[in-house]
Order: C-alpha cells, then sequence, then structure tokens
C-alpha cells in the first residue's frame, strides 16, 4: 500500500478544515456590519422631541420650508422600506414629539403627498381637527385643516390659500378626504365635515368620532369628560394646552406663530394617538403583524360607528370659544314698542305657516339609466331611453319590441331627427352612478347649468339637454352645490345681476304693513293690558289702514285679519338673477349663450374632478351643430 493515501487524506482535511473556517468567520462579519442598519430601522421615530418642553430661540427652525422636513421624513421612509422587522407604531411621546408640516399651495402638497401615501398605505387612518375664526358668535369659514398619520407626522392645510387665490384644491387632497377606505378620526369631525362642505365643497367622508368609541371600548375610566383634552388626560396621560386666548387667536393670520402650530397639530396627532390606543394597537405590536394593519379590520372593530355624528352633550371644552362668544352676544328681550317688531307677542295665525326654507332632499329610488334603445325603420340606432318611455311606442301601436337584452324598439315611422354620427352621446350605455367618487348606492341628478340659468335659454338650447344632467351622490351633490354657489357670485359681479340686495330681491317687506300687523298682533294678545292711550294708537292706525271710519267698531274677527296681514309685496324693479345673466349674454348672440354653457361645464370638471363622466361628455357638447344648423345670426328669443 503506497504512503501517499494517508498523507493526501491529511493535507485535505487540513485545507476544508481553514476554507470552512474561513467561510464561517466572513458570514459572522457580514451580520456584524448589518446590525446597527437593523436595529435604526426598527425604531425610525427615535429621534423625534417632545413638543412639551420650553421653547427656545434655537428651536425656530420649527417654521422649516416644507422641502427640508421632507427630506427627513423619506430618510425614514428609506430605512423603512429596506427594514426585515415589522413597523412598530410610535409611542404617544415620540408621536406629538413630530414637527408639523405647513401647506399653502399645490406646490407644497404635492411634495408631501408621496410620503404620506406611503404612511396610509400602511395603517388607513387619518386624525383629522379644523381651525376656525369666530366673531361676535358667527363662525367664519374653516382656516386651517389638520392632518397626521400614524407616525405622528401632520399636514397643516392653509385652507384660505386655496379661496381667495382661487387656485383649485389638490386633486389628490380632495379624493384623501372623500377616500371611504382611510379613516378619520377626531373629536366632532363628522361635524368638521360639514363645515368643509359648507365653505369649500369639500367631501369627508369615513368620519369617526373618538367619544363613541372611547365609550364602546372602556378599556379605561373616563373620569374628566369626552372632550379632546379629558380624553388625552385620562387614556393617554397627555396635557393639552387649551387656553381660551390660545384656540381663539386669529387662524386667519399671515403668518401662524409657532404656539398656533404646535396647539393645531397636537389636536391632530392626538386623536390619532388615542384611536391607536382605544383599539390596542400598542408600540410593541408591528403593524407588519398586527391584524388591525388594514382597512376591513379596523371597519370592523368601529362597526355602527362610521359616519355617525355624536349625539351627546357637546364637544366640551375643544368649541368652548364658540360658545362663550355666542353666550356673550345672545340677545336679551327689550321693551320696544310693537312698531319695532314683532317679537313679544305669538303670531296668531296657526294654520296658515310659511314653509321652512332649505327643505332636505333624498337620494333615487330607481335608476336614473334603463338604456333602452330606440332604433329607425332601416335599424339605424336613433338614441337611448328609459323603459316607460320604450313601452309607450309599443303600446301605442307605432313601435315594434326588436330584443328584449338590450330592450331595443324599433319605430314604425319616419323620425324628425336622426343623429349625424353613430359617435353620438345620446347612443352610449350610461352608468347607474355618482361621476365624481363612483358611489352606487345612491345617487341623485345634477343640472351641470343650473336651472335658473338653463330655464331662459332659448328653445333651440333647451330641447335634449340631458347631456348636462349627471347624477351625483348626496354628499358630492351638495359639495358641488358650494363651489356652484362661488361662481354665481362671480357672475354676479361680472354682470351687475346682484343674488342678495334689494334690487335683486323679489318681495321687499312693507315698513306700513309690518306696522299695522304688529299693532293688531298686540291688541289680540294685550288689549286689556295695555294703557287706553296706547289701546286707542293702535286702533286708529289699523282703522287708518283699512279705510275704516272712526265711528266703525274694530271687532275681533277685523283684528285677527289684520295679525295675519302679508307685510311683503312685489318688487317691480326685480330681475331674477339668473334672467340677467343670460340676457347678458345673449347680447353676443348664440356664440354669447355657448359660452355661458360651457364656462359651467368647464367649472363642474375643474371643482370636482369627476372620473366616472359618460363616453363622449364634452364642454362643448352640441355647439357646432348648433352654429351649422341655426347660423351665428339667430334671433335669441328668452323665455
Amino acid at each position: 500500500m503506497s504512503h501517499r493515501g494517508p498523507l493526501t487524506a491529511v493535507i485535505t482535511t487540513v485545507l476544508g478544515a481553514t476554507l470552512g473556517g474561513l467561510l464561517v468567520w466572513r458570514v459572522y462579519r457580514t451580520k456584524r456590519k448589518r446590525l446597527p442598519f437593523v436595529q435604526k430601522a426598527a425604531d425610525p421615530v427615535e429621534a423625534a422631541r417632545p413638543v412639551e418642553k420650553d421653547v427656545t430661540a434655537e428651536e425656530c427652525h420649527f417654521v422649516e420650508p416644507p422641502r427640508v422636513v421632507v427630506k427627513e421624513f423619506k430618510a425614514v421612509e428609506c430605512q423603512t422600506s429596506q427594514q426585515l422587522l415589522p413597523l412598530p407604531i410610535p409611542s404617544s411621546e415620540q408621536l406629538l414629539g413630530v414637527k408639523p408640516v405647513m401647506v399653502s399651495s399645490d406646490e407644497e402638497w404635492q411634495q408631501l403627498w408621496p410620503l404620506m401615501q406611503k404612511e396610509l398605505s400602511v395603517l388607513p387612518v387619518l386624525g383629522l381637527d379644523c381651525e376656525w375664526v369666530s366673531v361676535k358668535g358667527r363662525t367664519s369659514a374653516v382656516s386651517l385643516l389638520q392632518m397626521a398619520t400614524y407616525s405622528g407626522l401632520c399636514v397643516l392645510v392653509r385652507l384660505l390659500a386655496f379661496r381667495s387665490g382661487q387656485q383649485p384644491f389638490p386633486l389628490s387632497l380632495m379624493e384623501v378626504l372623500r377616500d371611504p377606505h382611510i379613516l378619520k378620526v377626531g373629536v366632532g369631525c363628522y361635524e368638521d365635515g360639514k363645515r368643509l362642505t359648507r365653505d369649500y365643497g369639500l367631501s369627508l367622508t369615513c368620519t369617526v368620532d373618538l367619544r363613541y368609541l372611547a365609550l364602546r371600548q372602556r378599556q379605561a375610566p373616563v373620569n374628566n369628560g369626552l372632550s379632546l383634552k379629558s380624553l388625552a388626560e385620562d387614556l393617554l396621560n397627555v396635557s393639552l394646552d387649551k387656553s381660551l386666548e390660545l384656540r381663539c387667536s386669529d387662524w386667519e393670520a399671515d403668518q401662524l406663530t409657532l404656539q398656533q402650530m404646535t396647539y393645531a397639530a397636537r389636536d391632530a396627532q392626538v386623536s390619532i394617538a388615542l384611536f391607536l390606543h382605544l383599539l390596542g394597537l400598542r408600540s410593541e405590536a408591528g403593524l407588519a403583524s398586527s391584524s388591525g394593519s388594514s382597512y376591513s379590520e379596523l371597519a370592523s372593530r368601529c362597526q355602527g360607528l362610521v359616519d355617525v355624528p355624536f349625539r351627546g352633550r357637546g364637544d366640551g371644552d375643544d368649541r368652548a370659544c364658540d360658545g362663550e362668544r355666542r353666550r356673550k352676544t345672545r340677545k336679551t328681550p327689550s321693551n320696544e314698542s310693537p312698531e319695532s317688531g314683532d317679537q313679544q307677542v305669538p303670531d296668531p295665525r296657526k294654520n296658515n305657516k310659511r314653509k321652512p326654507l332649505g327643505v332636505g332632499y333624498s337620494a333615487r329610488k330607481s335608476p336614473l339609466y334603463d338604456n333602452c334603445f330606440l332604433h329607425a325603420p332601416d335599424g339605424q340606432p336613433l338614441c337611448t331611453c328609459d323603459k316607460k318611455k320604450a313601452k309607450w311606442y309599443l303600446d301605442k301601436g307605432i313601435g315594434v319590441l326588436q330584443s328584449e337584452d338590450p330592450f331595443v324598439v324599433r319605430l314604425l315611422f319616419e323620425p324628425s331627427g336622426r343623429p349625424d354620427s353613430q359617435q353620438d352621446y345620446y347612443l352610449t350605455a350610461k352608468e347607474n352612478l355618482c361621476v365624481v367618487c363612483g358611489k352606487a348606492d345612491s345617487y341623485i341628478r345634477k343640472n351641470i347649468v343650473p336651472h335658473e340659468y338653463r330655464r331662459h335659454f332659448p328653445t333651440e338650447m333647451k330641447d335634449h339637454n340631458s347631456h348636462d344632467i349627471l347624477l351625483l351622490c348626496t354628499s358630492c351633490h351638495a359639495a358641488s352645490n358650494v363651489h356652484d354657489s362661488f361662481l354665481k357670485q362671480r357672475l354676479a359681479e361680472e354682470f351687475s345681476a346682484p343674488q342678495g340686495c334689494e334690487e335683486g330681491v323679489r318681495l321687499l317687506e312693507d315698513s306700513d304693513r309690518r306696522r299695522v300687523r304688529s299693532a293688531a298682533r298686540a291688541l289680540h294678545t294685550a288689549r286689556e293690558e295695555l294703557p287706553e292711550q296706547r289701546r286707542e294708537e293702535l286702533q286708529a292706525l289699523i282703522k287708518s289702514f283699512l279705510d275704516m271710519n272712526e265711528e266703525q267698531e274694530l271687532t275681533d274677527e277685523v283684528v285677527q285679519e289684520a295679525a295675519g296681514l302679508e307685510t311683503r309685496i312685489f318688487n317691480e324693479a326685480y330681475v331674477p338673477h339668473g334672467l340677467k345673466v343670460v340676457r347678458a349674454c345673449a347680447e353676443q348672440g348664440l356664440r354669447g349663450l355657448m359660452d355661458l354653457e360651457r364656462r359651467w361645464r368647464q367649472h363642474f370638471l375643474t371643482t370636482m374632478q369627476p372620473r366616472h363622466l359618460p363616453p363622449l361628455w364634452s364642454v362643448d357638447h352640441n355647439h357646432s351643430k348648433f352654429l351649422r344648423k341655426y347660423g351665428e345670426d339667430l334671433p335669441i328669443k328668452l323665455n
């Protein structure tokens, strides 16, 4: 046996052990290098400082330009996206220590939106609050909108900058507010949504009032009430500065102070911190491993509380500013004479009450579009129509059923007109859903060109105008009406067609008739208590108005009739706002009216950003057809 065999085996073993040791050492060193990065990525908000401490001069960088803060957050995002461990939820102290970012333009919003969108994809919840100015008990438009994500990133949107500057709201901002799969949490957030709709036409959906959640969860005793300040103290052990001077400060100032920004941001940040606490999403549980990171799971935990206004005893001290000012400006009873008003005595007209203004409307109970088709005798498609109209042709015997699905009726007579092309708006099937947000369970018809203008158009432009009737859900419909009011005001200024001043009012209040009615009501309710001289004065006033002799007796029936006297008279100088605008546009002929029509259509596209418009819907619909058929010199006869 050769002596080389054992030697070769020994050498091979030594070399293998050496290479194996080097490989193990290399792996060990590699893991050692990666360890600090993983530890750093696991706690991305560790460096956040609480805003509880006193603010020094060195901290004035709090009001930094948005681009600087965005870079700071993007660094955290970069680390977070590469980590292997579950992303932890920050503690309340860490969350409240994140600095807010002010947004006053579309460009600043677009810089922040990608980061905000990233965080909403992890946890689709926003802490939300609003600030506004109250003067003499009356609130002005919402000045500031605060939105905070789960990490504490808080965006302060100065809404007045978008309104006064006539710049449209960013589409992504409008969408995140009305997104039905992102929860908006806070105290009184449902009411805040109504204010946003009233003032700016912004639709806010999927709100959850934290007071309901606190009452349902009952994880900790609520000793001090249900205001945001009380909930923060009881559940988070966090004290919020709710001094009257700060709450009622000038939120419309050109430059907000550091204290104002801190106050506003903490309201939204505390709201999201309370939500996380009430649902038990603790800092030690990572979002990647938590079942509460998806919208469906969060919504199931808030079942029955979404978009429900709080029916309690108010918002507590969070809205005390408005309450205090209302109390200060509350009117007290005065000793005015009946001529100055009729508030002191009840109205004796029991069965003749005016209909209250602003009666609500409900969504449609049936679809608007049945998508039935009418065909000419030779089979050419003419238009779509509803099923009731299609069956009318069948019942009259002037049409035959050609198909059940889709429902097609072929006419047995030559129609008065045919479409110029088969690429026609009226030949397309339309879906029964909101053209703005796509909601399909409730909708209502929206006149893109408001009826107060369209009703005065010439007949040639009023026939077959279903193009300008679209479906909106009730929320988007209310928002669109707010935007319409802004354009109406601009038209009123451009064409000197006032909506609210005296010359723009159909009925005027007659002061003489009002004095007679007040006198009659005083006699009707307190005839015996009045001094004799005063009673005779009031009787003489009524007799003079009714052309009665002094000898004639003023019976109770006559007094009762005078107490129900109508005090409004017709204003002979009245011209409706819509008619005055249409008249001014009609002076430029057919093109002037088409420009008004195009302006309203473009206004709807710009303000509402619809994503589900029917095919072939256009701002210039039928305009070339009008010019070709009637010519530019068509005599305009207004209705």
